[in-house]
């Protein structure tokens, strides 16, 4: 069996993608995968770093207005097409998986005009603009969120699977996270975290919480400045005399074991990333969400608000955080009554075999 996967421009596209490719080798070791992508996209690094062989094309995603760039976004358009016409005339591949970004576009399109089986995965709840022009092509769409399911104009190929995370989320005990980070299982635990890049409106919010929680000695809080803006979050605490090395605070630049900081922890405050709210859904983890106001098409709420729907969590703007407003929230929400019940929401909205669903409905297609 061969498969081609491809998505791109951003991680939200491209670890799905290698999800999907690292499940589909686990189930069947002796299938032929490709990796596709743009020449000189993140995927162009990424791919090969994973261990999967990977092939770019050109192109680029078209700008939002007429201009002379449109003309040649075009044209390396055409030319991302010719060169996925030879990828699929040498490769012969029995499936073509897409995640979305604009390499899916020439990527998906052509391999679905040549007849071969394909599927798209969407990962946010308003689907992307190239994933909703492919729907018309490809076989199935599998989705994340339930919201996205009338957002395609065919229904009947959608499919509800959800987005695959790291296979120790929620499977870690909280006595063990405790230990990776030196908190106290027995105490409630907020987990903050903007983003590997973090962000800033959340950091500077965050001050004024620390201010609160002085006073409130019983909640910990294990924080993830983001590695942009440590240095600078450091700073303003120290500028306005917040002592922020303490035992119950772990202050941080970067957590790599997400798995475990989920583990240990009471309540998410973050943003709304795909790949997150699926983490925290699957952990079983209420949140206080801060959409990304510059995420495209403004997706971010619209995860944000599928969660708020359905029970398991609260959204405030980016334009609107303030320190004072987070730590109602945050009080609001560590009403234990609220947080068992929002924890349930969230537990109930996770899809913790969402892998094994794609997976086998990419073995369907293909076989089929």
């Amino acid at each position: 069996m061969r498969v081609i996967v491809t998505g791109g421009g951003t991680g939200g596209h491209i670890y799905p993608a290698l999800a999907i490719a690292k499940g589909i080798l686990a189930r069947k070791p002796d299938c032929e995968i490709l990796y596709v992508g743009i020449r000189d996209g993140m995927e162009a690094r990424l791919v090969p770093e994973s261990g999967l062989e990977f092939e770019g094309i050109s192109g680029q995603g078209l700008p939002r207005s007429l201009s002379l760039e449109t003309i040649k976004v075009a044209g390396k358009s055409l030319k991302a097409l010719w060169e996925t016409k030879q990828i699929l005339k040498r490769f012969k591949p029995d499936l073509v998986v897409g995640t979305g970004g604009y390499v899916s576009g020439p990527v998906v399109l052509t391999a679905a005009l040549f007849g071969i089986p394909t599927l798209l995965h969407e990962q946010n709840a308003l689907p992307g603009i190239t994933n909703k022009i492919l729907s018309s092509f490809v076989r199935k769409v599998l989705v994340t969120f339930p919201e996205s399911m009338d957002r395609f104009r065919n229904k009947g190929k959608v499919i509800l699977t959800g987005l695959p995370v790291r296979p120790e989320v929620g499977k870690i005990v909280r006595e063990e996270g405790a230990k990776e980070f030196g908190l106290d299982p027995k105490k409630l635990t907020i987990l903050v975290a903007g983003g590997s890049r973090g962000a800033l409106s959340i950091n500077k919010s965050m001050a004024t919480v620390l201010k609160y929680l002085e006073k409130n000695p019983q909640i910990q809080l294990l924080w993830a400045t983001g590695s942009a803006t440590h240095k600078e979050t450091i700073t303003a605490l120290e500028n306005q005399g917040i002592k922020w090395e303490r035992e119950n605070w772990k202050i941080k630049e970067y957590i790599k074991d997400m798995p475990k900081a989920y583990a240990c922890s009471d309540l998410f405050v973050g943003r709304a990333g795909a790949t997150t709210l699926a983490e925290i859904m699957v952990a079983g983890k209420p949140g206080i969400l801060i959409p990304y106001p510059y995420a495209a098409e403004n997706h971010q709420e619209y995860n944000a608000r599928a969660l708020e729907k359905g029970g398991a969590a609260k959204v405030v703007l980016d334009g609107e955080l303030d320190g004072d407003k987070l730590w109602a929230l945050i009080e609001e929400t560590s009403n234990p009554q609220q947080l068992n019940k929002m924890a349930r929401k969230a537990k109930e909205l996770g899809q913790p075999d969402a892998l094994e669903k794609i997976i086998q409905t990419c073995f369907e297609i293909a076989w089929n």
